[in-house]
């Protein structure tokens, strides 16, 4: 990574991804709490340790600017017109399962557009990064989208929302595409599929109802291996929209195609307001993706989280 901002995603994230990768070798012997943010979206203690492990380390290296974590909320900092973006355990149900398709994403966005990204995979020790203008990387390697021209060709992925008023509809979509397609995946994770996506392991992706820290380092890891990224309606993605599609840009206009035949132009359930200053970005971004220290990050400043409605213990074994 060239930038400050860049190696302070990958620092972070790897920190994060150290937490989870220890919880999840030991939990044969350990108890998870889990609470219930709605009625089927979890988060466990893990990923508020893995989102502290996170927060802590950007403390350190980039104190003056602001972040906005999964859990926490928006933590203060000196600049508003820039930001991390930090999914700490990106597949909180997997995890709590122990089905292994978890990871931890960390991007850095000014005056809206994202410069860097990184999203470790701590089961398969994957490491994906990017930075703007400097292509796409797993583990120090290369990357870049498949070259499938088709969808009956195209291995495709994509999720449904956690809101059930529009689970008709994306299962709409997904039988549309998985008759179309070669075959769709659904995994679990939005970070790891756009990820894989990049690396020419999938073709294509489509989803609903994210949020910003959901997509924001593998939308850019996408881009920088040659792919694109808009929304269903083939317009210009923006990070926090209410629905994206991916693909190696070669079955792009096919996929929009068939989204749109299956209601997939609709705008999605409404998107979180952003802060102040976050969007309309401009041609150029003077500091470069610098972490320029310039004041300090106030104590606190967490957001409070969603009211939890459960909580109880879960014993792996």
């Amino acid at each position: 990574m060239k930038t400050a901002a860049g190696r302070a995603c990958a620092a972070a994230a790897l920190a994060g991804a150290a937490v989870v990768r220890e919880a999840h070798a030991g939990r044969a012997s350990s108890d998870f709490s889990i609470r219930y943010k709605g009625p089927v979206d979890l988060v466990t203690e893990v990923d508020r340790d893995s989102e502290e492990a996170v927060i802590s380390r950007l403390h350190r290296d980039c104190p003056e600017v602001p972040i906005l974590a999964e859990e926490r909320g928006t933590v203060a900092g000196a600049h508003s017109d820039r930001r991390f973006l930090v999914d700490p355990l990106d597949g909180t149900t997997n995890f709590a399962h122990g089905f292994p398709v978890f990871a931890v994403s960390v991007a850095y966005e000014e005056r809206g557009t994202v410069l860097a990204g990184t999203v470790v995979d701590p089961v398969r020790d994957e490491v994906f990064t990017a930075e703007r203008g400097a292509g796409a990387w797993r583990n120090e390697s290369p990357i870049s989208v498949s070259s499938a021209t088709a969808l009956e060709r195209a291995l495709l992925a994509t999720g449904f929302p956690y809101s059930r008023d529009v689970m008709e509809r994306a299962l709409a979509r997904f039988c549309a595409l998985a008759r179309r397609a070669r075959a769709v995946r659904r995994a679990g994770s939005a970070a790891l599929d756009l990820c894989w996506l990049a690396a020419g392991r999938l073709d294509g992706f489509w989803e609903e109802g994210l949020r910003a820290w959901d997509t924001a380092a593998g939308e850019l890891i996408v881009r920088e291996a040659g792919g694109r990224v808009t929304d269903f309606a083939g317009d210009p993605f923006e990070n926090g929209g209410p629905n994206l599609t991916a693909s190696n840009g070669r079955v792009h206009e096919e996929l929009l195609r068939l989204l749109a035949e299956t209601g997939g132009d609709r705008s999605g359930p409404p998107r979180r307001p952003l802060s102040p200053g976050i969007r309309g970005a401009p041609a150029e971004h003077p500091s470069g993706g610098r972490c320029v220290a310039d004041g300090a990050l106030p104590n606190g400043g967490a957001a409070p989280g969603t009211g939890s409605r459960v909580v109880r213990p879960l014993r792996f074994s």
